[in-house]
């Protein structure tokens, strides 16, 4: 159970809140690269209670700036792209990506108030299709060398959803490895040639076994929680008899981001990133160690559930996340449809705008969930005393910071350990991509 207090400070990201001051530290996601496809590149955007306008120049260039235009705040976003910048519509200044005031061109050609005027702006980068921002003091962490951005882009998807709460909850329910049995539990076992692109409808590694199977028959799993160089490894072990383990590693990558297996082919690296203190979006790269993603089916799939231009979900509390009695007699334990993410929405949700974490009463399975917020606690206190928190790393430490192993399979008569880090390095060595990176990474 956690103190109002804390509470507080684990949840509110404003800019001068001790919590909002911490995720400024680290690159936020901002946008997907499609969100700027079309004939005009320039998208509003709220980011942890602040207004942006979010733009790609003649140049290809991207750019944030504050929403506002220094002049006299009309608004940015509704600007024309021209002359290598975003021009405002009210008077005409116009601003470069880096905040670079290029024209006044009401005033007088020697007054150079252009030269005296910059607008606030932050860095932006790409990668694997999600555009990353940087809103903090001084120099930015450098990018691990993670899967999901050492990957070629014909072997990752990105993807993005809204939730309707706070950022924290809604992480939480990715380093919660028990609630899988309950909140995903199918009655009945899908075909697993139906299975791509969808989490926990496959077969488990080394067995025919579908995963559904193993959720809804073994529902009380020993969670292992240890710390990593990037944040906390989750190991979830289910005994399944005979000498059989059911192992999933998944892990929490600090400060808001975790990387699970969606199949034995597939992980997903997934950000929760704050709009304001009661609504998110989920951002996702989903990361391929056989096959070049299918990217048209899986933003197919996706879209079925999801609405542009804004991703929300068309199952959502205004109508029930589509809850059905019948279905929840039959064939779901929740009765609201098959796709995992709406089940997930629905239990983030569910615990209100904010959750209140003074009521709760937590148990060994949250084991993982009280770690993760003593970490995030000592990480905030540590920043507002000027120090380093995990993953505030230079280029260099960056290099050493890979995978991390994300598994779901079953192991026959061998340790968890071994298992998955065998299994691991099994997958890696069979793929091209992969085996190519630990190659480079050992003559480094």
């Amino acid at each position: 159970m956690e103190t109002a207090a804390d509470n507080e400070m684990m949840t509110r990201v404003g800019p001068t809140t001790p919590g909002g001051t911490l995720l400024r530290a680290y690159w936020q996601a901002v946008a997907l690269v499609e969100e700027l496809d079309g004939p005009r590149p320039v998208k509003a955007v709220r980011l942890m209670g602040e207004d942006f306008v979010l733009f790609r120049d003649e140049l290809g260039r991207y750019g944030l700036l504050d929403r506002h235009c220094p002049h006299r705040a009309a608004d940015l976003a509704y600007g024309r792209l021209e002359n290598g910048g975003l021009r405002c519509l009210f008077h005409g200044w116009l601003f470069a990506v880096d905040g670079t005031c290029l024209e006044t061109p009401a005033e007088p050609p020697n007054v150079r108030l252009c030269d005296r005027v910059r607008q606030t702006a932050y860095p932006v980068v790409e990668r694997s299709g999600i555009l990353f921002a940087y809103l903090g003091k001084g120099t930015p962490p450098a990018f691990p060398a993670f899967d999901c951005f050492v990957a070629p882009s014909s072997h990752t998807f990105a993807f993005k959803g809204l939730f309707e709460c706070n950022w924290l909850q809604a992480l939480e329910v990715g380093i919660d490895p028990s609630h899988a049995s309950y909140l995903h539990r199918f009655f009945e076992d899908d075909s697993p040639s139906e299975s791509y692109g969808k989490q926990f409808r496959g077969t488990s590694a080394d067995s025919d076994v579908a995963i559904t199977t193993v959720l809804r028959e073994y529902d009380c799993p020993t969670i292992q929680v240890e710390s990593a160089p990037y944040g906390l490894r989750l190991t979830a072990l289910r005994d399944l008899g005979h000498a059989q383990t059911h192992v999933r590693v998944t892990n929490l990558v600090f400060p808001q981001a975790f990387v699970i297996p969606m199949s034995a082919e597939m992980t997903i690296t997934q950000w929760h990133v704050p709009v304001d203190d009661t609504h998110c979006y989920w951002y996702a790269i989903f990361t391929s160690f056989t096959e070049p993603v299918d990217k048209a089916q899986m933003r197919a799939q996706r879209l079925e559930l999801y609405e542009l231009p804004d991703y929300t979900s068309r199952r959502n509390r205004r109508n029930e996340y589509g809850y059905d009695v019948d279905e929840q007699h039959r064939e779901t334990y929740t009765g609201m449809g098959h796709d995992i993410n709406v089940h997930d929405q629905w239990a983030v949700e569910s615990q209100g705008p904010i959750q209140d974490r003074t009521r709760e009463h937590l148990g060994t399975a949250d084991k993982g969930i009280v770690r993760y917020r003593r970490l995030l606690k000592d990480s905030i206190r540590a920043v507002s005393r000027g120090e380093r928190a995990p993953m505030m790393v230079d280029e260099s430490e960056a290099r050493n910071l890979t995978g991390p192993a994300s598994i779901d399979g079953i192991s026959h008569g061998v340790e968890a350990a071994t298992y998955w880090q065998d299994a691991d390095q099994r997958r890696r060595e069979a793929c091209e991509w992969a085996s190519r990176a630990q190659s480079t990474m050992k003559e480094a």
